[in-house]
């Protein structure tokens, strides 16, 4: 039987419960690949997420269990590109804790982030999957959603 899942917008005050599931995404992915692939502190990650929260840059959105349990969340930002026909959101972050991945949790979320875009005018959503082929079930989720790969590979430099 499927517990009942609410979904929530994230405020300030959930930053330490938001940074807390960041990490346990981050430390699965470098554990699949084998790489330190991303610097993680807990108290930074908690204080720049409240920053990002209150500016109204950053959107997240909760999911939780019938106990009021957080279970996942989505991270959204407003985007803009000549490419994409003007502004458009980028979904940097979606966990869902490993026991609850076969409850539709990420269905929920991922239907929230696209009526939260729908509702800001934005053209089209975007995501960036973890490394494949590691994470080839992350893909076929995103794809069943409605996402189409558009090719190429996310690139990064230090400044």
């Amino acid at each position: 039987m499927t517990a009942k899942i609410t979904i929530e917008k994230a405020t300030a005050d959930n930053s330490h419960e938001v940074a807390v599931m960041v990490g346990e995404l981050l430390s699965e992915i470098m554990s699949v690949i084998g790489v330190q692939a991303f610097n993680f502190d807990l108290e930074e990650t908690a204080n720049r997420l409240k920053d990002f929260l209150k500016s109204e840059k950053y959107f997240v959105f909760i999911a939780r269990d019938d106990g009021g349990n957080a279970i996942g969340f989505v991270a959204l930002y407003e985007s803009y590109a000549l490419y994409a026909e003007g502004c458009f959101g980028t979904m940097p972050e979606l966990y869902v804790r490993p026991e609850f991945r076969s409850n539709h949790v990420g269905l929920h979320l991922v239907s929230q982030a696209k009526s939260f875009g729908a509702s800001l005018g934005w053209k089209r959503l975007e995501v960036t999957t973890p490394p494949l082929p590691q994470f080839d079930k992350t893909l076929a989720f995103y794809e069943r959603e409605g996402f189409a790969i558009t090719g190429g590979r996310k690139l990064k430099v230090a400044l």
